[in-house]
């Protein structure tokens, strides 16, 4: 299938600009070109949403250019590993701020500050 860029971008959810930077920086190539209009394919269409999973994975757009330019499987590899790293950090800090936030909402004390297991539980953060 071919799309438009107004087309991939809809359904992509992504602005129109989003993809023109994306390809500016080297992340993004249009399958082909009519008429000066980018043409994208379902390989486009593949390639916005790895974008958009390593983004939501924390990497940086040159992290993610470096990432689709490795040039071994194992350098590609070496960089994941390093970023799976950070979102189970990431995933670690937010347990705890939803264990935080859920002991605050059904804390029986006016104010969970105040609360003993709530002092504990901050006290205890590394």
């Amino acid at each position: 299938m071919e799309y438009a860029i107004g087309e991939l971008a809809a359904r992509c959810g992504v602005a129109t600009h989003v993809l023109r930077h994306w390809e500016h920086v080297g992340l993004l190539a249009p399958a082909r070109r009519v008429a000066s209009r980018r043409v994208y394919s379902d390989a486009d269409l593949a390639r916005v949403a790895e974008i958009q999973i390593c983004k939501d994975a924390g990497f940086t757009l040159a992290e993610i250019r470096d990432l689709f330019t490795a040039s071994t499987p194992e350098a590609r590899r070496a960089a994941m590993r390093v970023q799976l790293t950070r979102v189970r950090g990431s995933i670690a800090r937010l347990n705890r701020s939803q264990t935080l936030l859920e002991h605050g909402l059904r804390c029986h004390h006016d104010d969970h500050q105040t609360c003993p297991h709530f002092q504990s539980m901050i006290l205890d953060h590394p």
